[in-house]
């Protein structure tokens, strides 16, 4: 394949290829690759996609994931060189098995277990919360180094397991113990996982102050948590080998500070939710001037609980999975706080939080760190606070009451700290964020300024943002308490919106906002809804400071909601129906999935699954149409060199029955032309689902499009 001048950038565990741009790249700088089960090779069945709450298809990475029965199997191509891989997973609930494991056909002597102890949490306590929080995440050293191209498959043995996503990663050789350092060993800590090293990990915390206490390869089993840190290094082997075992580590309120943490696992066993418990990896304070670096934290309630004081901690390069409650929560008093290049995934709440309870949380960020999959709440949330940067953050997969990004004043509790000074929203990508909001009966957008107990006053600077495929709106402006407090200060500048369900700004609330350089392209209803509730509470003025396209219109029927793909008939007889829409394939290669074809970019493209014609790929309308034209694209790079491909044009009304449209014939791409080709289709066709059957390709041997793009006109 011909290499193209462009940035690759991890996407929620999708690899998304990306224009050069002078702005930082968002999200975290992560030592794996993530590849989709959906674009993989199965003999399962895909599912989804699907944004309702409560289904398996919604809470899953890109909505999408491929369901195994018994023998079947999913083979996923290693996108990197590897020898460890993790695996996203759902089970049925009460239910646990292992997922058989091969490495290029050979079959490994281990298995890889899944379980559904986990998940299906509920939290009935919470309104507008059902059962929730049903894939996990279960990891496997190979035992061997695997290159680019080489093919892992994980296959059900019994178990129907539902296969999300595989993160393949290259670890490194384990740590040596740092010379002067005090081994949890040499205190009697157990590294078989068998006896209880709680004293153990005491004792050498005692003998090591201002030293180093080692966590050697093992696991060890802590029965109560640990408290009296200070002025002390915990480090590991690293996060594949040094593997504590317990669902309450650090519990304490307050520290001297100078604590690190670094280089190991902790791995709890918490299956509900109890907000009473303090089931974190950290709960309280670790003291001024202290880090996190380099963990891997699971299966406990929330990762990170941090009251006190915590001034100028630093908490980065770690992964906290599938945590009950929030992965990270900054609760109230936090000064300096840096929260950058992690990456979190299955949250039960927040993924990422400040909320200013008892005093406000001051000059922290949330900075470059990737956030997939919430399964209740947000992917980042600012309750109240001041001095507040949220910076170039990769959050996607939002599901039930939540935003992408929340700039909130709700305050859940007294006394809280409202929004003050500056709050700095930056270079932040969002893609299918927002969710419908049960408690409300309307949906929230990917990203929500709220003036939810009261009148948002801070200056609010929301600069150089991504939303892509958001199922509602983009930007919304609420009080969602229901009292009408007014949203004010609030400047939008740099916006590139690429599909919404509904609008791109969803406007309830008083207030007011500048817009400049944003635009929009598939956009499912109309520009903007404004209509403030209560009703006659007030007015929320939009003014456009240039440079704003594609989102002129407005819902005009503040008594009904858009709902998506909903509006005002669309005026313009040459939109592309296919930008924007559900597409599907036979097959994929690797990070070239059917999406790239209709998602508006002609520099990324689906490739179907190598030297295995017929290849198809197929969109879906949304409606019926009486398509008479469409215009097949490749890159339009002179690296693509001149190619005819072989294609079969078929459509369907229903997704089932399919009748051929034209025969198969060939179709010529050369740069020299733009590498496009238009096909005219016959009079009378009526579709809503086109597919395109490739038999051969001369540049190549896969079915190849960068973009498909289908017309009402001839």
């Amino acid at each position: 394949m011909p290499a193209i001048g462009a940035v690759v950038a991890l996407a929620a565990g999708t690899l998304v290829t990306l224009a050069p741009a002078a702005h930082a790249a968002a999200g975290a700088t992560l030592p794996f690759t993530s590849v989709e089960a959906e674009s993989a090779t199965t003999t399962g069945s895909r599912i989804g996609p699907d944004y309702t709450q409560g289904t398996l298809a919604s809470e899953a990475s890109g909505r999408q994931a491929v369901r195994l029965t018994s023998g079947q199997r999913v083979e996923f191509t290693v996108p990197r060189a590897a020898n460890a891989v993790n695996l996203a997973y759902s089970v049925p609930d009460g239910q646990s098995g292992s997922l058989d494991v091969y490495v290029n056909g050979a079959k490994l002597a281990k298995t890889l277990p899944v379980t559904s102890k986990y998940s299906y949490i509920d939290t009935g306590w919470i309104p507008g919360a059902r059962t929730h929080h049903f894939f996990d995440n279960a990891r496997l050293l190979l035992g061997q180094n695997l290159q680019p191209g080489d093919k892992v498959a994980f296959q059900s043995s019994g178990t129907q397991v539902t296969v999300d996503v595989a993160d393949f990663e290259q670890v490194g050789a384990a740590a040596t113990q740092p010379a002067g350092s005090v081994s949890v060993t040499s205190k009697g800590a157990d590294p078989s996982g068998n006896g209880d090293s709680t004293q153990a990990f005491r004792d050498a915390i005692a003998a090591a102050q201002g030293g180093v206490v080692w966590i050697p390869p093992g696991d060890y089993k802590l029965t109560s948590s640990l408290s009296g840190v200070q002025n002390v290094t915990l480090q590991g082997a690293g996060s594949w080998y040094s593997v504590v075992h317990t669902s309450r580590f650090i519990d304490q309120s307050s520290s001297l500070g100078n604590v690190r943490i670094k280089d190991f696992a902790v791995m709890g066993e918490v299956t509900e939710r109890v907000d009473s418990n303090p089931d974190n990896f950290v709960n309280g304070s670790l003291g001024p001037n202290s880090s996190v670096s380099g963990m891997w934290i699971q299966h406990l309630k929330v990762g990170l609980w941090l009251t006190g004081n915590n001034d100028n901690l630093v908490i980065e390069s770690s992964r906290i999975l599938d945590t009950t409650a929030d992965g990270i929560n900054l609760n109230g008093t936090a000064k300096g706080v840096r929260v950058r290049n992690n990456f979190l995934r299955d949250q039960g709440d927040d993924a990422l939080a400040m909320w200013s309870l008892y005093s406000p949380d001051t000059d922290s960020s949330f900075e470059n760190n990737t956030v997939s999959q919430p399964n209740l709440a947000n992917g980042i949330a600012i309750y109240g606070g001041t001095d507040i940067a949220v910076r170039n953050n990769l959050v996607s997969d939002t599901n039930a009451l939540g935003s992408g990004i929340a700039i909130s004043n709700q305050k859940f509790l007294d006394p809280f700290s409202p929004l003050a000074g500056t709050i700095t929203v930056d270079g932040n990508t969002l893609v299918r964020t927002g969710a419908m909001n049960p408690n409300w009966n309307h949906p929230m957008g990917a990203l929500r300024v709220d003036s939810y107990d009261s009148a948002v006053n801070a200056t609010v600077n929301i600069t150089n943002t991504t939303v892509t495929d958001s199922p509602y709106s983009a930007f919304e402006f609420v009080s969602g308490g229901g009292q009408g407090y007014p949203v004010r200060n609030v400047t939008v500048d740099g916006a590139t919106v690429r599909g919404t369900g509904t609008v791109v700004v969803q406007a309830e609330a008083q207030g007011a906002a500048t817009f400049r350089n944003v635009t929009a392209t598939g956009v499912g209803a109309a520009g903007i809804y404004n209509c403030p509730y209560p009703a006659n509470s007030g007015t929320f003025v939009l003014t456009d400071g240039g440079g704003n396209s594609g989102w002129s219109s407005t819902w005009a029927d503040c008594s009904t909601w858009p709902q998506p793909g909903q509006g005002n008939p669309d005026p313009d007889p040459n939109r592309n129906l296919a930008k924007g829409r559900p597409a599907t394939a036979t097959g994929s290669q690797d990070v070239y999935t059917p999406g790239k074809a209709v998602d508006g970019d002609a520099n990324s493209y689906w490739e179907s699954t190598n030297t295995a014609f017929p290849q198809s790929w197929t969109v879906d309308l949304g409606s019926s149409y009486a398509v008479r034209r469409l215009v097949l694209k490749l890159p339009p790079s002179s690296a693509w060199g001149a190619r005819t491909q072989t294609v079969t044009v078929l459509g369907s009304t229903d997704g089932s029955a399919y009748s051929t449209v034209l025969g198969a014939a060939g179709y010529r791409f050369d740069p020299a032309t733009g590498n496009t080709a238009t096909v005219a289709l016959p009079s009378g066709v009526n579709l809503r689902y086109l597919r395109l059957s490739v038999s051969a390709n001369t540049g190549w041997p896969a079915g190849q499009f960068s973009e498909v793009e289908a017309y009402l006109t001839s």
